[in-house]
C-alpha cells in the first residue's frame, strides 16, 4: 500500500463503522447511504488487504487488524479535529443521554453525589442505568451498549495494563478508589465481639455476592492457598439483598468496606477483620477508546474523578487500605 495515495476519508467512514459496528447507523452518522459507506470499506480494504470488518447477524466485528489499526486512527482523527474545528463544550447547555453500568451498591455511593452535580451544573444531561451482572464489562463498551463502567473487575483490568502497554485494546481505565475486604455478620451473632479466627470463620455458614451465581470466590481462593475452606449456603447477586438476609440470620458475608452503608441495614449490622490476609478491592472506571477527546463523556469522567478524590463521598475516607 503506497500511504500517499491512499484516500483519508476512507479513515473517516472506517473510524465511524468502527465507533457504531454497524453500517446503517454509520451511513446515517457520515450523512451517507449505506451502499457509499460498503464501497467504501471495499475501497478501504483493498488498499490495506485485510477484510478489517465482518458481517454478523448484529452488525460487522473487527478483524484483530483493524482492532489494532483504530486506536491509531481514531486519535488521528481526533487531533485533527480539535485543531481544525475547536469548540467549548459547555455542559450548562448540553443535552445528552449517559449510560452507566455499575453494581447496586457502587451506584448507591456515587449516583446521589453525581445526580447532585447534574442538577446543579448539566441540566440537560440524563443518566439510564444498565443493569451490570458480570465482571466483564468489555462487551457493552465494545458494542456501544453503555460508555462508562465503573466497579471492582480484577481481571479485566489486569489484561487492560498489559494490552494499553502494548498499544492495542480499545478500552481504557483508571484507577477511581481502592478499599479493603471486611468479614460482616448482624448484631448479636455467635461470632460478634470475638476476635475472629480461621476455625471460626470457616466453621460458619457464609453468604456469597455473586453476579454470576457461582460458589467460589476469591475469599475461596485465599483460603484454598491455606488448605481450608468454607461452606457457602447462599449466593446473591445484589449488596443490598445481601445485608437484608445476613441482618436477619446467622450467614458470614465479606463486603468491601466502604459498600456496607450501601446495604441500607448499617445498624443491623457489624463488620471485624477478616483472619487472613487479602487483596485490595480496586474499583476502576473503564471506557471506550471513540469517548477518549469526548468532552462531555470527559466531563464525566472527571466528575466521577473528584468525587472519589474529594470529601463528597464521606464512605470513601475511612477505607483505605495499607
Amino acid at each position: 500500500m503506497n500511504f500517499l495515495t491512499l484516500d483519508l476519508n476512507l479513515l473517516r467512514v472506517f473510524d465511524a463503522v468502527m465507533i457504531e459496528q454497524n453500517l446503517t447507523r454509520a451511513a446515517d452518522k457520515l450523512a451517507m447511504t449505506q451502499p457509499a459507506v460498503s464501497n467504501a470499506l471495499k475501497r478501504l480494504r483493498h488498499s490495506l488487504n485485510d477484510e478489517l470488518l465482518i458481517r454478523t447477524a448484529y452488525g460487522v466485528k473487527p478483524t484483530p487488524r483493524a482492532e489494532a489499526l483504530w486506536p491509531t486512527i481514531r486519535q488521528a482523527l481526533s487531533s485533527l479535529e480539535s485543531a481544525i474545528a475547536p469548540g467549548a463544550f459547555d455542559v450548562s447547555q448540553a443535552q445528552l443521554t449517559f449510560r452507566m453500568a455499575m453494581a447496586d451498591a457502587t451506584a448507591a455511593l456515587w449516583m446521589p453525589t453525581l445526580v447532585r452535580s447534574i442538577q446543579n451544573d448539566a441540566p440537560g444531561i440524563n443518566v439510564r442505568m444498565m443493569p451490570l451482572t458480570t465482571r466483564e464489562p468489555r462487551p457493552m463498551l465494545l458494542h456501544g451498549d453503555i460508555d462508562i463502567a465503573v466497579g471492582f473487575f480484577p481481571g479485566v483490568v489486569a489484561q487492560l495494563s498489559g494490552s494499553q502497554t502494548a498499544g492495542n485494546s480499545a478500552i481504557r481505565h483508571e484507577r477511581l478508589y481502592s478499599g479493603h475486604y471486611v468479614c460482616v455478620m448482624r448484631q448479636n451473632h455467635p461470632l460478634a465481639g470475638k476476635t475472629l479466627t480461621v476455625d471460626d470463620y470457616c466453621g460458619a455458614n457464609h453468604l456469597l455476592v455473586s453476579f454470576s451465581g457461582r460458589a467460589h470466590g476469591l475469599i475461596d481462593e485465599t483460603l484454598s492457598k491455606m488448605g481450608r475452606e468454607r461452606r457457602i449456603l447462599l449466593t446473591i447477586n445484589q449488596f443490598f439483598t445481601a445485608g437484608r438476609v445476613v441482618a436477619n440470620s446467622d450467614l458470614l458475608t465479606v463486603l468491601p468496606r466502604h459498600l456496607i452503608s450501601a446495604t441500607g441495614m448499617t445498624d443491623a449490622l457489624i463488620w471485624t477483620e477478616l483472619p487472613f490476609e487479602t487483596p485490595a478491592v480496586h474499583i476502576d472506571m473503564l471506557w471506550h477508546e471513540r469517548d477518549a477527546r469526548n468532552p462531555a463523556h470527559q466531563w464525566l469522567r472527571n466528575n466521577l474523578i473528584t468525587m472519589t478524590h474529594s470529601n463528597l463521598i464521606p464512605e470513601l475516607q475511612h477505607d483505605k487500605p495499607e
